[in-house]
């Protein structure tokens, strides 16, 4: 076999390794960006249930008799505004903006969540409900399934974005659009009890 032949065989063998590498590495790519995809599909799957138990339990409550309104109002209208919050439904958001904007919807209505939930505590004859208690349940499960799902959403896209800047795969990550995804971030004041204020100039709770 000749010097030549050798070289050839050689720079093929190269090539060869080369290119498996680099289908390796694009491979893991796409995989970590499917897997911040599908996890940002669990987060808004349970950001998603709490917004269906709003309804059920606004109706519930505004059922007792001198509720809140003003409670109740700041519940319809977080809601409201989570659902003007445009994000794509198939794909992780690459804009940090457009998650810190859906984070603070979600953050106003997790909020007046809290709030009605402690004001509730000031009529004992709707917390002696089925119907509410049932409810309550429900929406402090859905809330820890919130942190969970943010949790592991935050884990994917940290795999995700330092898989796409080391070396090799940053090089891939540049000729093939793989853009760096944002974490959610804790909430300012999240370490510090919120404040509640009640409505003062409302009526009374009637007396059990």
């Amino acid at each position: 076999m000749g010097t030549a032949t050798k070289i050839l065989i050689g720079i093929i063998a190269l090539a060869v390794i080369a290119g498996l590498m680099v289908t390796s590495s694009y491979n893991r790519l796409v995989s970590l960006r499917q897997g911040t995809d599908a996890q940002w599909a669990q987060v808004q799957n349970v950001y998603q249930r709490r917004a269906d138990l709003v309804p059920n339990l606004v109706s519930t409550v505004s059922g007792a008799a001198n509720f809140e309104k003003s409670t109740l109002l700041a519940v319809t209208e977080a809601r409201a505004s989570v659902g003007r919050v445009s994000l794509p439904a198939w794909a992780a958001p690459t804009d940090p903006a457009q998650l810190a904007a859906f984070q603070q919807a979600q953050g106003q209505l997790g909020g007046a969540l809290s709030r009605l939930l402690v004001v509730a505590e000031q009529y004992p004859q709707l917390r002696a409900t089925a119907g509410f208690r049932d409810l309550q349940a429900q929406l402090e499960g859905t809330e820890n399934r919130i942190s969970v799902e943010r949790g592991r959403f935050n884990d994917a896209v940290q795999a995700y974005d330092t898989a796409i800047q080391r070396f090799p795969a940053v090089i891939l990550a540049g000729m093939f659009n793989f853009t760096s995804r944002p974490y959610f971030t804790a909430t300012a004041g999240s370490e510090t009890p919120p404040k509640v204020q009640f409505d003062f100039n409302s009526a009374a709770p009637s007396k059990p």
